[in-house]
């Protein structure tokens, strides 16, 4: 097991490993920009080291400033978290050379997923079904009107290195063709550096189903069921729930069993998730992250099990401590992402907290790094908790959510807590009869937004 470990990241999910990694007896190394000086990570880990400026670019995503850090502390491992750079393959390498633990999959595994195609390519030749599309990444417009007219609008155009929506454009005829694919590629290009896209037939009303796997690194993978992430705006995911109210246990073991194998075939190591596409009963593979999510904690509260202390077990080369037959459903779990951002328009919110109480009683959870007087500084994600409830069933869960945001308290920046209130009471989140384009239409009717 490892003496002490580095965590690259900051918030709420640096404090989520700190608390792991104490619970294990393995000594902490919390980075910080300047402007995180006075962060609740770095209060609570047992060592901090200030890498640079606010700037994410010279600090949390400097790579020198953070490999330095190791070695001044003497860190034998770092832990990603997530965003930043949990998915930088040329990171990992750096890492792995300077003869330090990275905490996750290995390079090679990490730029293979990054790639939309190389990854699609790869899961389809492991059995892991996907949505129709091109072979490949489309060259030119007059490829694109070629590919289109074969697979029948609507199509979606995506960029083969995106991510959170960016370089994603819809085309629902050959007249809107011309003007997404070449915003997909401008887009892509100015956020990616790469303006390579490709295509996939559009689904109309799917859900957004992801399952979680994790790997031992030498042949032995689990699943621990899927998470429902339907509730988006603009691609970015707002509430999550396990397991998916519309998942039977059959078709939860069946998905499951084809995801832990493609895992297992790759020799994958540690917490990963594959996401997809559901429709009509069926899955449509469209990525995989080679890290932690964000909605982790509901998989954990369901299962019983800490993914965190298992990422750091199995990069210091101990065994999984669970096999398949010893993972079972318990009950419902859902989180909401509350971010400091002031509705109707989404805009952040930075700022000073002026009152925190956080929700308590049985079955809630809250992954929060806020506390009184806490200034929320403006140069970084607008994230700044995660309310997570588990209950017996659905109906439980929801009426414990619903009580935990009338506890909850955070006073002096505007936040996205009065969203979930009004959500707690539409019909189509109570019976879970909705998709990844239902809370569009809702906020606009609501918000006009």
């Amino acid at each position: 097991m490892f003496s002490k470990i580095l965590i690259a990241n900051r918030g709420e999910i640096a404090l989520r490993v700190i608390r792991a990694a104490r619970e294990m007896g393995v000594r902490t190394v919390a980075v910080h920009s300047t402007a995180d000086a006075d962060a609740m990570h770095v209060r609570m880990a047992d060592e901090a080291i200030c890498i640079g400026p606010p700037s994410s670019m010279q600090s949390y995503l400097s790579v020198p400033a953070i490999i330095s850090a190791c070695e001044i502390t003497g860190a034998e491992a770092i832990h990603p978290g997530y965003g930043f750079l949990s998915e930088n393959a040329s990171f990992v390498q750096i890492v792995e050379d300077h003869g330090i633990k990275f905490i996750g999959p290995s390079a090679a595994h990490i730029r293979m997923m990054g790639d939309k195609i190389t990854a699609k390519d790869t899961m389809k030749a492991l059995g892991v079904p996907c949505v129709p599309g091109s072979d490949g990444g489309v060259p030119d417009f007059e490829t694109a009107k070629a590919v289109a007219a074969d697979m029948g609008f609507p199509v979606i155009i995506k960029a083969t290195a995106g991510g959170g929506g960016r370089g994603m454009k819809l085309a629902r005829s050959a007249d809107e063709l011309e003007t997404a694919f070449r915003t997909a590629r401008s887009e892509s290009k100015g956020a990616f550096g790469n303006d390579e896209v490709y295509i996939e037939k559009y689904l109309g009303t799917p859900r957004h189903i992801e399952v979680q796997v994790f790997g031992d690194g030498r042949g032995r993978a689990v699943h621990l069921g899927e998470r429902d992430c339907s509730l988006q705006r603009r691609h970015q995911k707002v509430l999550e729930e396990a397991p998916g109210p519309t998942i039977s246990p059959e078709l939860r073991a069946e998905i499951g069993a084809t995801c832990a194998k493609a895992v297992a075939d790759l020799g994958y190591e540690g917490a990963g998730t594959i996401e997809f596409l559901y429709e009509d009963g069926e899955f449509f593979f469209i990525e995989m992250n080679t890290r932690l999510q964000v909605e982790h904690p509901v998989t954990e509260a369901i299962f019983g099990v800490d993914l965190v202390r298992e990422q750091i077990r199995v990069a210091s080369g101990l065994p999984m401590s669970f096999a398949q037959e010893d993972l079972q459903v318990n009950g419902h779990a859902i989180e909401v992402r509350i971010n400091a951002e002031k509705l109707p328009n989404f805009a952040p919110s930075p700022g000073r907290i002026t009152q925190y109480h956080a929700p308590g009683g049985l079955g809630v959870r809250m992954d929060s790094a806020l506390y009184d007087g806490y200034r929320i500084p403006p140069y970084y994600d607008s994230l700044i908790a995660k309310l997570i409830v588990h209950g017996r069933d659905r109906p439980e869960a929801l009426a414990r959510l619903n009580r935990a945001l009338g506890e909850l308290i955070v006073d002096g920046v505007d936040t996205t807590v009065p969203l979930f209130r009004e959500l707690m009471g539409a019909p189509a989140v109570q019976t879970g009869d909705y998709n990844i384009h239902w809370l569009e239409g809702w906020l606009e009717d609501t918000y006009g937004k």
